[in-house]
């Protein structure tokens, strides 16, 4: 039988501050990621399959399995499984929840971008969407930055309010934090330091506008050319980077499309994480740049995380990559 790792198992394998180096390093090896495959898997719902693989020749394989149902109303829209392998024999060695290691280092490449990106000095985050990644996120920005102020914005209050909830329940949330729903976008966006933003929008949500100077953008979302978190003045205005150039450059919507409009330059993408990683590229350049860090999310990740959980839950002394 090929054991299997619990949400609850994972969830205490990665803990950000180790992930977080982890994932640093990841960045910085040659890990083999094929461009993953997505798939409509039904006409009458906007409903999607991800085929996420990569692997270490000389270690570990892995593959990840999601499917996201943004219409799904009483249950989570991601669900996901990964499955491990070792790259020399090819044996399977355990498969796992690949729902919280989706939250865990999507949250965790956020929070390590930020470290490039956002002022030193960062204390309010917006939280914009309300689903299950988005207290994940913040704790996650908490390691990076000094936060003292987390505001939840999302279409349903009731949400917004869950979310809230969610996250005062994490151990490990500092004590000093405070937690607000916010019922005004404008206003909030105006005041933040940090905006990251998780949501299956098709619409723009956020107005170029609203933000200030300084502001650093986290945008998790829009994994779909034709998905949208930001608008043409915003991506206009902004210095970006991305989580893989391969990723951002054919399925990002809030890049294509501004692209394709000629309201972001190219050139104004000026980085991926793995360059901010190996110090290529030092990211902010002043306190007054707007920065984005637009994240489709890479298999990389997926494997350093599901290393650290074998690591964590198995007998091996050195942990694989």
């Amino acid at each position: 039988m090929i054991p299997f790792i619990s949400k609850e198992k994972v969830r205490l394998a990665l803990q950000y501050p180790e992930l977080l180096r982890a994932l640093r390093e990841a960045f910085q090896q040659e890990i083999v990621t094929p461009r993953r495959h997505a798939h409509q898997l039904s006409d009458q719902v906007n409903s999607s399959l991800l085929l996420m693989p990569a692997w270490n020749p000389s270690g570990h394989t892995g593959v990840k399995l999601v499917t996201v149902a943004p219409q799904n109303k009483d249950m989570p829209t991601v669900h996901a499984i990964f499955i491990l392998f070792d790259s020399i024999t090819g044996t399977p060695l355990t498969l796992m929840d690949g729902e919280e290691i989706t939250q865990k280092r999507t949250a965790a490449a956020s929070a390590l971008a930020s470290g490039f990106l956002s002022r030193k000095d960062s204390s309010h985050l917006l939280l914009i969407g309300n689903g299950s990644l988005a207290p994940h996120m913040a704790l996650a920005h908490c390691h990076t930055r000094p936060i003292n102020k987390i505001s939840i914005w999302g279409r349903s209050a009731e949400k917004s309010e869950h979310c809230l909830q969610t996250l005062l329940s994490f151990p490990d949330l500092p004590e000093h934090i405070n937690i607000e729903v916010s019922s005004d976008l404008a206003k909030s966006c105006k005041s933040a330091d940090i905006i990251t933003c998780a949501t299956t929008s098709r619409e723009a949500i956020v107005k170029g506008e609203w933000i200030q100077a300084g502001t650093h953008l986290d945008l998790v979302g829009g994994f779909k050319p034709d998905m949208r978190e930001v608008d043409d003045e915003l991506m206009a205005k902004t210095v970006v980077f991305v989580d893989t150039f391969a990723g951002a450059l054919s399925e990002a919507g809030d890049i294509l499309q501004t692209l394709q409009n000629g309201s972001l330059k190219k050139e104004a993408i000026v980085a991926e994480l793995a360059d901010l990683c190996s110090g290529k590229h030092t990211g902010r350049q002043s306190d007054e740049e707007i920065t984005v860090f637009k994240s489709v999310g890479t298999a990389l990740e997926d494997l350093c995380a599901a290393n650290l959980v074998w690591h964590f839950h198995s007998r091996e002394r050195t942990p694989k990559i």
